[in-house]
């Protein structure tokens, strides 16, 4: 276990700009832009913000070491370069993949992003990077109404399961790999979980918890450093989401 320190405005710029970084941090943000996060800009939010960007570049960091690490928090994927949107602040992914690629950790990025909701801010953010290659596997008929466009974008319909989810899930990651990375981010939301609030799929507990192993296995079994982030999670029951959130750890610590 590691505690991040709050990300630097240094590394928070290459992926946002310094107007936007500002007005969060001194919570002088446009009340329209508030809304647009979808809650209001306090000192815990600040906190929180700052704090988990850290945490993912730490994350990353870590990773490049011991080829698997997770934060406890990120996965902000709807964040872009001016402003944040649904529920997320800061793009901590983006935050943490300039900074391995600016320090020369790492050159081919991949991110893959299995929340149900498409990755926009990433996407955007990366739109013109062609060594950061952007993947989104989500619910076509949900969150954000207008999609961006990503390097990959797999639409998924409503109310899918198990079976067909993990298939589809299994065809990507091998043409996935047909490329070489020298670095993943995962972003593990578990709002495609059947009893979550804004997930529209049906993937069970099951589910969710083969497809981290899925994932991390595919990943690690090819000696290519993995950061996981938690991404979305909406579930009726706040103690079904912590478990479900914490499938991404137990299965990187079982393979460690």
């Amino acid at each position: 276990f590691h505690i991040p320190k709050k990300c630097s405005t240094e590394k928070m710029k290459t992926s946002h700009s310094l107007e936007y970084i500002n007005n969060i941090r001194n919570k002088t943000l446009d009340i329209n832009l508030q809304k647009k996060i979808g809650f209001p800009i306090n000192d815990s939010v600040v906190r929180r913000s700052f704090v988990a960007t850290g945490g993912t570049v730490l994350a990353s960091k870590l990773a490049l070491d011991s080829k698997l690490a997770c934060n406890t928090a990120g996965g902000s994927h709807h964040a872009t370069f001016d402003f944040g949107a649904g529920y997320c602040v800061f793009n901590d992914v983006a935050v943490a993949a300039n900074y391995l690629k600016n320090k020369r950790y790492a050159r081919k990025i991949l991110i893959l992003d299995l929340d149900v909701h498409q990755g926009n801010g990433n996407s955007e953010i990366f739109e013109n990077d062609k060594n950061v290659l952007t993947f989104s596997m989500h619910c076509a008929s949900n969150y954000p109404a207008k999609k961006s466009k990503s390097d990959i974008d797999i639409e998924l319909k409503d109310h899918m399961e198990d079976q067909e989810y993990l298939n589809i899930l299994n065809n990507n990651l091998n043409k996935l790999n047909q490329n070489k990375y020298d670095f993943v981010f995962y972003v593990a939301g578990v709002d495609i979980h059947h009893e979550d609030r804004l997930g529209k799929l049906k993937i069970s507990d099951e589910g969710v918890n083969k497809r981290e192993q899925i994932v991390i296995e595919n990943f690690y079994s090819k000696n290519i450093p993995l950061c996981g982030v938690l991404g979305g999670g909406y579930n009726k029951s706040f103690d079904k989401l912590i478990e479900l959130h914490s499938m991404l750890h137990k299965n990187c610590a079982k393979v460690i």
